[in-house]
């Protein structure tokens, strides 16, 4: 941990020296006060029926390992939010632990299997219109519904749905402007260096646009594209991702959650054209302020093994309770069902079509 206790130091180093010299040493305290601290941890336990021989639970993306308590994540995020037109900030989630990192980590970045900079920018909101919202370094992609998670948000499943790993990327690193028109109306332009790469592979960049459309508080549209080639040393092979994700609260304690997926590459793996993708839906009623229950089904088609490695077709069925202790820590019990078109899962050591596992999750937020 000395490297990234190092990183904090130095960035908090020159962020008061910056502030100091330009508007002096009071200036630059009140502006500290401004930083803000939060916090989230994520433990969990799963277990599978299959009883893989690998112990490891196939095609999912966090909750890798049968039969284990594992801390999935501890994150701290540190921010300075800019909110007026005219005011700088910056934000960075540090995450450690034994599942998220790993997984999320970016290409480029210094190696370390239980440690990542989630994310990592500087941002300045430019006093055009109602402020344009500019960032600059690492973030987490706009594409899905679903989130890595951390104190501003968690999904209502504890696993993450297929689509979530293998239909869009994780994080991106470059620039990023958004500007809000009005409460209906938003858009988000991004230049990036990839799919989860810090450092590009190649001599191109990728463009990410998003489209958000709120005509009622209880409805949410957002559009979403990332386009650019993703191949080690080539300029020319294509990667196009769309993505689309409907909101609706029909109800006071009612959610219903929509989101569809579309990818293709050219020359992808096995040297041909390939695509993907998929569709999944979450409904969410909250029988109290402290129970509710959460339900997630989803199918991928990864017919020409892009993604997965297997051309297959993929379908799972996720039920969550969700137990709301304090408000600070929640409690998720998990019930899962995977099914794939060939034998992808290890069942007791043969190839199998589906897979059943139970969790335990248990969130702790600040």
């Amino acid at each position: 941990m000395r490297k990234p206790i190092l990183l904090i130091t130095g960035i908090f180093t020159v962020f008061f020296a910056v502030n100091t010299k330009y508007a002096g040493a009071q200036d630059a305290l009140e502006w500290f006060r401004e930083i803000q601290a939060n916090g989230f941890v994520s433990s969990a336990y799963t277990y599978n029926f299959n009883r893989p021989s690998d112990s490891k639970n196939h095609i999912r993306i966090f909750d890798t390992d049968d039969n284990s308590f594992k801390p999935d994540v501890a994150e701290l995020v540190f921010q300075k939010q800019t909110a007026d037109p005219g005011s700088v900030g910056f934000r960075f989630d540090l995450n450690y632990g034994y599942s998220v990192p790993s997984v999320i980590h970016s290409a480029g970045m210094a190696q370390s299997n239980d440690f990542d900079l989630q994310q990592g920018y500087v941002s300045y909101n430019a006093p055009v219109g109602n402020g344009l919202q500019l960032d600059f370094g690492k973030f987490i992609t706009h594409m899905g519904l679903e989130v890595i998670e951390g104190y501003d948000g968690w999904n209502y499943n504890y696993s993450r749905s297929i689509l979530f790993g293998y239909a869009i990327p994780f994080t991106h690193t470059g620039i990023r402007a958004s500007y809000n028109f009005n409460d209906v109306f938003s858009a988000m332009l991004m230049v990036v260096n990839g799919w989860d790469n810090v450092v590009d592979n190649n001599d191109s960049k990728t463009l990410c646009f998003h489209l958000g459309i709120a005509p009622w508080k209880e409805v949410s549209l957002s559009l979403n594209y990332v386009g650019g080639p993703e191949q080690d040393n080539n300029d020319r092979n294509w990667r196009h991702g769309v993505n689309a994700v409907l909101i609706i609260k029909p109800a006071e304690r009612w959610e219903l959650q929509l989101n569809g997926d579309y990818g293709n590459e050219e020359m992808g793996p096995g040297n041909g054209n390939v695509e993907w993708g998929g569709f999944e839906g979450v409904v969410r009623y909250a029988l109290t302020d402290f129970l509710a229950v959460n339900l997630r089904g989803e199918y991928f088609d990864d017919g020409d093994g892009a993604r997965t490695g297997t051309s297959q077709e993929l379908w799972e069925m996720t039920l969550t309770p969700e137990i709301t202790i304090s408000e600070h820590l929640i409690l998720r019990p998990e019930y899962r069902h995977d099914e794939s078109s060939v034998g992808f899962f290890d069942d007791h050591g043969r190839a199998g079509k589906s897979q059943d596992t139970i969790a335990l999750n248990a969130i702790f937020h600040f």
